[in-house]
């Protein structure tokens, strides 16, 4: 569905984006996982063709997105990070405006429109100004309006950003469904734990490069060598003495330690035991999962390797 090749975009002298490559599959979800400032919004803009490459080329369904730019944008649906609806019109007033601009008839954007409105649970509030809904409630209908022409491919920057719980769970259940139905989709995120839960495939970016794709079953083993334990103690410890078998590293944080390790389940009962032999009690145990920096200094390292 998607074929990037040697792909840059400069700012001036800044690369936001830096000779990246890669496949996104037909059918498939597919993450662009980083920091902000990682280069993942600019990849989706030149994708969609906000924005024009300085280099390389992007090829969208089988149609380059510079050369056959409508082609292209037909089988898309779009919702940016940045997006908002028209907060004077009512949900349903938004969904339908969006119909006429994709060119759908009378009847088929009504029908499409309440369909949608009824799955995002915006139904009740269709004939509401969109100004009186909540962050959450807008979100989805920023969704919704992305979704009218029924496209083939769906790109999300950011969708469940700084929302609520159930606006979360909800958008992730209709991400999923419309990926059964055949929707290919390609999601920015900075949260790891939403990428696994959602990708077949994840691209993690940083300063503009792709560092690794791979399928998030292989994310959670490198993921795995980066758990820490985080220990405090009543009295004063030294560091030497949590150097246990399994303990890649100890660091000391403040009135804490901090033990890297993949084997947290053995290096647990080791603390307890030196807590009893050494009478200095535990005032506080955390597991820790590592954190996007951990994972990308982990991957660098090992590609200089």
């Amino acid at each position: 569905m998607i074929k990037i090749n040697s792909l840059v975009k400069k700012f001036n002298a800044f690369r936001a984006v830096d000779k990246i490559s890669f496949e996104v599959k037909k059918g498939e979800i597919f993450g662009l996982l980083g920091h902000n400032g990682a280069g993942k919004t600019t990849t989706i803009r030149m994708l969609t063709g906000i924005i024009k490459p300085t280099s390389g080329t992007a090829i969208i369904g089988g149609y380059n997105i510079q050369k056959n730019p409508i082609k292209a944008k037909q089988l898309m649906g779009i919702v940016p990070e940045m997006a908002n609806v028209y907060v004077d019109f009512s949900p349903l007033k938004n969904l339908l405006l969006m119909g006429e601009l994709y060119g759908l008839d009378r009847n088929k954007r009504i029908e499409r429109a309440e369909q949608l409105l009824k799955l995002f649970g915006l139904y009740e509030k269709r004939n509401q100004k969109s100004k009186t809904l909540s962050k959450g409630l807008k979100q989805r209908l920023i969704i919704c309006m992305g979704l009218m022409n029924e496209p083939k491919l769906l790109f999300l920057d950011e969708p469940t950003s700084g929302l609520d719980v159930e606006s979360v769970r909800l958008i992730k259940g209709l991400i999923r469904k419309f990926n059964n139905e055949g929707v290919t989709i390609v999601l920015t995120t900075h949260n790891i734990e939403e990428a696994g839960q959602l990708c077949d495939r994840i691209a993690i970016m940083n300063h503009g490069k792709i560092v690794a794709i791979e399928h998030p079953e292989k994310l959670k083993h490198l993921i795995k060598s980066a758990i820490s334990i985080e220990v405090a103690f009543d009295k004063k410890a030294e560091r030497d003495e949590l150097t246990f078998n399994n303990v890649s590293k100890v660091e000391k944080r403040g009135d804490k330690f901090k033990l890297y390790t993949e084997y947290p389940e053995d290096v647990i009962p080791m603390l307890v035991k030196y807590s009893q032999l050494s009478d200095n009690k535990i005032i506080s145990l955390n597991t820790l999962t590592p954190n996007l920096e951990d994972i990308f200094l982990k991957l660098v390292k090992n590609k200089e390797k």
